[in-house]
This record gives structure tokens, sequence and C-alpha cells, in this order.
């Protein structure tokens, strides 16, 4: 365990704070699920093994795993591939159970296309049981500048920052993995999301090449349009702190110079009063109206908090849930550009960039009704 983890166990132990009874109380009631994976497919559960290559005429089957990876899947694929999203889309990955149909999926697919880092437990053994010695796997992650757990926890992000693969040093964080997985809501690492999926689906599919790299060009020009319009919007908060419920956004405020506080660190923990106390003089120091939960958490954890601190609540959606309208290639920029619209309301813009309207925890975009998960990260 490093030094920094110690510490920080350490300070949780002590039962200090100035936070009303009240708040304390009803915000420590509030915890999050257990990261450990729940369940995955039965070791015995039988697959038969088949030849992954498609027949002359047949479409590529590809199969996704997080709804980003869809979108830009589906983006750089256009209509030459099927792409199948294997988790229902409001059930995030650290919910997700498999189901022996998902073995039978994977043991006809061609390629799977992951997010990486640690993301996708259940696909070990899932992977596994479908037998398919022919699947191509596209790690999206690949190359790409992570941020340690352990890194995160200690908010030290700039120096944390290692390429994907490279080994983390000993220690660790309670994580499902050792890096910090949320890359995607950088649109410049989620640039390289895209270029990893159009050179694993030309490795797939030589014939393709042409078409997945025109279809990769277009949508990574958007991603670049999407990362201008938000370092122009955020630019005048330079510097400034703001406030989610959990730590899945350090890739995003290192991408556009701000600092990301959060109440809950470490999943299988409550908020301290220590937690609650960070979380106020942020709001005080940065003058927040406003403090961030997401969609994937269950209630409204700030609800005692913001009370206190007389500002209100909203959502930045880290896109690990949806309505039926979460596979679409350009949902990746409507959320994109609704958590901007967001995070300015949170800073105090009175007349924000971006006019999309608030997202509740039971609607998608479209407005159909999505049941909220226990958030397991």
């Amino acid at each position: 365990m490093s030094s920094q983890r110690a510490k920080r166990l350490k300070s949780r132990r002590s039962s200090h704070g100035v936070l009303s009874l009240l708040t304390l109380a009803t915000v420590s009631a509030v915890g999050l699920g257990s990261c450990t994976q729940r369940s995955t497919t039965s070791e015995n559960t039988p697959a038969p093994q088949t030849q992954a290559t498609p027949a002359a005429g047949q479409q590529l089957k590809v199969v996704t795993t997080t709804l980003p990876i869809t979108n830009f899947t589906k983006a750089v694929a256009g209509e030459r591939v099927q792409v199948t999203y294997l988790l229902p889309t409001n059930v995030g990955p650290h919910d997700y159970q498999a189901k022996p149909e998902d073995v039978r999926i994977l043991s006809q697919a061609n390629v799977l296309v992951e997010n990486g880092l640690g993301l996708e437990e259940y696909l070990k053994n899932l992977v596994a049981n479908a037998n398919n010695k022919n699947l191509k796997i596209i790690d999206t992650s690949k190359g790409v500048k992570t941020i340690s757990n352990e890194e995160v926890e200690g908010h030290e992000h700039a120096e944390g920052e290692k390429h994907a693969g490279e080994k983390a040093e000993a220690g660790g964080h309670e994580h499902e993995g050792e890096f910090n997985p949320h890359v995607w809501l950088d649109p410049q690492r989620a640039v390289q999301q895209v270029e990893n999926i159009r050179d694993g689906l030309i490795a797939a599919d030589p014939q393709g090449k042409e078409t997945y790299t025109a279809n990769a060009a277009a949508y990574i020009d958007k991603l670049k349009a999407l990362d201008t319009e938000i370092a122009t919007a955020l630019k005048p908060y330079a510097g400034k702190e703001f406030v989610t419920y959990h730590d899945f956004d350090p890739y995003f405020a290192q991408r556009y110079n701000l600092k990301v506080e959060y109440l809950v660190g470490v999943p299988e923990e409550n908020p301290s009063p220590q937690d609650v106390q960070r979380v106020m003089n942020v709001v005080k120091g940065s003058q927040l109206k406003t403090l961030l939960t997401e969609p994937q958490a269950v209630g409204n954890p700030f609800e005692a908090l913001a009370k206190d601190l007389n500002v209100k609540v909203s959502y930045f959606d880290p896109m690990e849930t949806s309505g039926p309208d979460g596979v679409q290639p350009d949902y990746y920029f409507t959320m994109m550009r609704q958590n901007l619209n967001n995070l300015q309301k949170a800073f105090g813009a009175q007349s924000p960039q971006s006019n999309l309207p608030i997202w509740s925890p039971l609607k998608s975009v479209t407005g159909v009704v999505v049941q909220p998960v226990g958030l397991r990260w």
C-alpha cells in the first residue's frame, strides 16, 4: 500500500467533522456497491467452437462492450459491419451479469471491441467460455496515456500519467484495474480510441480499409471540433475545481486545465466527515453553484449536502447507461455537450454555450424511461 493511500485511510478513521449530523448521516447512507465482479457465466457453460472468419459476402460480426465504444465502432464501421452491443443500454459495465446467450454471441463473432483498462472484468470468463479461437480483440486503450487510480486518489494527475500497458507501482487501488478507465471523457483520447478501432477493423477486414479509413477520419474531425468547442467554453474557468460524486472524471479535468474533487473515491467506503469537508471547501473556494452527481448513482447522494451549502444538484454523465438511443454514433456528442452545459452552470455561467436539456436519471435524451442501477466502480 502506498504512503499516499495509507495516509488517506488513516485520515478516514478520524471522526472529526464540521457538517451537521443530519447532512453527514444522509450522505453516508448513500454508498456505492462493491465493484467486485458479481457473477459471470458458469465455467461449465457449453459453447460451440466456430470459425470466426466471415464467409464471402457476409458482414463482419463485431461485438462491443460499452456505450462510447459502441458509438465509436458504429461510426467507423458504417453499414459494412454488423455491430452488436453486448449489454442492455440501461445496465453499466460494473453491474453487468453475463448470460449464456452472450457466450453464443461471442462464439459467432469475428471481432470484440473493448475499452480495456480493467473496465470489463466480466469478459475474461465470457471469452474463455465462448471458445472462439479466431476471435480478434481490439483493446481501444492501447497506447492511450492513462492516469493511475492511485494518482487519482492522490490528485497527482499530471505526474500519474502513463501509457496503457505500462506497469504501475506496487501498492494499488481497490478498483478493478490499475488505471482509471474513463479515457473516453477526453475527446483527444477518444480520437486515439477511434484510431485503434479503425486499425483493428482493417486488420480483421482488409478489403474494408477504404471505408473504415474514411469513416474514422470524418468522426475524428467531429471529435476535434468538439474538443475545440469545449476548450473554448471552459477557458474562462481554467484552474477552477468542480465536484462529482465519484472519481470518474480526471481525464476530462486534465484535458481542460480544471481540477476535480469527488465525494467518494473507493466504492467500498462511505464518505467520512473529512470527505464531506473536502467537498464543502471546494464548493466555497470555487464558488460552485452545482454539485454534479451521475445517472448511475442510486438516489440523490448530494441532496443533504447541497441543501446545507445552498447549491443545486445536476449531472455529469460518464455514459455508462442510457436509453435505446445511446448506441448511435452521435450520442457521444450529445452527452458531452450536455456535460459541458451542466459544468458551465456549476461554475456560475448564466448562458452556457450548449442549451441541451438537463438529463434525468430516469430518462434518456429521447424521453425513454430507464431504470437507474447501482454504481459499481
